[in-house]
């Protein structure tokens, strides 16, 4: 899966992101999926359940790619 998400605010926090995305079902799932270190952010392992993404950045992991734009840029 790759996917352009639009922010709309400053930042989404990462477990939100993933759900949103439906890379997991459940926000759960998306802080267990962080917890293994199998999320990373612009290529660094992301082990902070809410890390604040923001515009410009790339969240990936085994089978998606997620890139973070402003809102008007997607």
């Amino acid at each position: 899966m790759n996917e352009t998400f639009e922010l709309e605010t400053d930042y989404i926090p990462l477990c939100d992101l993933l759900k949103y995305c439906a890379v997991t079902d459940t926000g759960g799932q998306a802080k267990y999926l962080i917890s293994l270190g199998n999320v990373m952010v612009d290529g660094e392992v992301e082990t902070r359940k809410t890390c604040k993404i923001r515009a410009g950045q790339v969240v990936t992991g085994d089978g998606f790619e997620i890139h973070v734009v402003a809102s008007g840029t997607a």
